[in-house]
Protein backbone atom coordinates (compact mmCIF):
# COMPACT_ATOMS: atom_id res chain seq x y z
CA UNK A 1 0.00 0.00 0.00
CA UNK A 2 2.95 2.33 0.48
CA UNK A 3 3.61 2.38 -3.24
CA UNK A 4 -0.02 3.35 -3.90
CA UNK A 5 0.23 6.18 -1.39
CA UNK A 6 3.49 7.44 -2.90
CA UNK A 7 2.20 7.34 -6.47
CA UNK A 8 -0.98 9.13 -5.41
CA UNK A 9 1.05 11.74 -3.54
CA UNK A 10 3.15 12.34 -6.66
CA UNK A 11 -0.06 12.67 -8.68
CA UNK A 12 -1.38 15.34 -6.32
CA UNK A 13 1.98 17.10 -6.53
CA UNK A 14 1.75 17.23 -10.31
CA UNK A 15 -1.82 18.55 -10.16
CA UNK A 16 -0.74 21.13 -7.60
CA UNK A 17 2.11 22.29 -9.83
CA UNK A 18 -0.29 22.46 -12.78
CA UNK A 19 -1.84 25.50 -11.11
CA UNK A 20 0.03 28.67 -12.06
CA UNK A 21 0.00 30.11 -8.55
CA UNK A 22 1.62 27.08 -6.93
CA UNK A 23 4.03 26.57 -9.82
CA UNK A 24 5.25 30.15 -9.53
CA UNK A 25 5.58 30.01 -5.75
CA UNK A 26 7.48 26.73 -5.70
CA UNK A 27 9.68 27.02 -8.78
CA UNK A 28 10.04 30.84 -8.91
CA UNK A 29 9.06 31.19 -12.56
CA UNK A 30 5.96 31.20 -14.75
CA UNK A 31 4.89 27.86 -16.20
CA UNK A 32 4.61 27.36 -19.92
CA UNK A 33 1.40 26.12 -21.51
CA UNK A 34 2.96 22.77 -22.37
CA UNK A 35 4.31 22.36 -18.82
CA UNK A 36 0.85 22.92 -17.37
CA UNK A 37 -0.66 20.40 -19.78
CA UNK A 38 1.99 17.79 -19.08
CA UNK A 39 1.60 18.25 -15.33
CA UNK A 40 -2.18 17.89 -15.53
CA UNK A 41 -2.07 14.79 -17.68
CA UNK A 42 0.77 13.31 -15.63
CA UNK A 43 -1.03 13.98 -12.37
CA UNK A 44 -4.23 12.29 -13.51
CA UNK A 45 -2.29 9.37 -14.96
CA UNK A 46 -0.45 8.87 -11.68
CA UNK A 47 -3.74 8.91 -9.75
CA UNK A 48 -5.24 6.39 -12.18
CA UNK A 49 -2.14 4.20 -11.92
CA UNK A 50 -2.47 4.15 -8.15
CA UNK A 51 -6.14 3.16 -8.52
CA UNK A 52 -5.31 0.36 -10.93
CA UNK A 53 -2.64 -0.99 -8.59
CA UNK A 54 -4.94 -0.82 -5.56
CA UNK A 55 -7.74 -2.66 -7.34
CA UNK A 56 -5.34 -5.19 -8.83
CA UNK A 57 -3.73 -6.05 -5.49
CA UNK A 58 -6.74 -5.87 -3.16
CA UNK A 59 -9.83 -6.22 -5.38
CA UNK A 60 -12.58 -3.68 -5.95
CA UNK A 61 -14.05 -3.73 -2.45
CA UNK A 62 -10.92 -3.30 -0.34
CA UNK A 63 -8.73 -1.72 -2.98
CA UNK A 64 -11.09 1.16 -3.68
CA UNK A 65 -11.54 1.95 0.01
CA UNK A 66 -7.81 1.80 0.71
CA UNK A 67 -7.07 3.90 -2.37
CA UNK A 68 -9.46 6.64 -1.25
CA UNK A 69 -7.95 6.57 2.25
CA UNK A 70 -4.43 6.91 0.84
CA UNK A 71 -5.48 9.77 -1.42
CA UNK A 72 -7.13 11.59 1.47
CA UNK A 73 -3.97 11.26 3.55
CA UNK A 74 -1.86 12.62 0.68
CA UNK A 75 -4.26 15.47 0.02
CA UNK A 76 -4.33 16.46 3.70
CA UNK A 77 -0.55 16.49 3.75
CA UNK A 78 -0.54 18.84 0.74
CA UNK A 79 -3.26 21.12 2.09
CA UNK A 80 -1.71 21.60 5.51
CA UNK A 81 1.95 21.44 4.45
CA UNK A 82 1.89 23.73 1.44
CA UNK A 83 1.65 27.03 3.37
CA UNK A 84 4.39 26.09 5.84
CA UNK A 85 6.88 23.77 4.10
CA UNK A 86 6.36 24.00 0.34
CA UNK A 87 9.95 23.13 -0.61
CA UNK A 88 9.92 20.08 1.64
CA UNK A 89 6.72 18.86 -0.02
CA UNK A 90 8.28 19.36 -3.44
CA UNK A 91 11.23 17.21 -2.38
CA UNK A 92 8.91 14.56 -0.96
CA UNK A 93 6.98 14.55 -4.22
CA UNK A 94 10.17 13.96 -6.20
CA UNK A 95 11.17 11.10 -3.91
CA UNK A 96 7.69 9.58 -4.08
CA UNK A 97 7.69 9.79 -7.88
CA UNK A 98 10.80 7.59 -7.95
CA UNK A 99 10.19 5.36 -4.94
CA UNK A 100 6.48 4.62 -5.57
CA UNK A 101 6.89 2.82 -8.91
CA UNK A 102 10.01 1.03 -7.63
CA UNK A 103 8.09 -0.37 -4.67
CA UNK A 104 5.21 -1.32 -6.95
CA UNK A 105 7.57 -3.17 -9.30
CA UNK A 106 9.12 -5.18 -6.49
CA UNK A 107 5.78 -5.88 -4.75
CA UNK A 108 3.96 -7.11 -7.82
Amino acid sequence: MLSIALIGFAGFAALCLAMEKHFSELLKRKPGATEVGVLRIGGWLLLMLSLVLAVHWRGWAHGLVEWIAMLMAGAILWVFGLPYQPRLLLGLAAVSLVLGPLLAAFAG
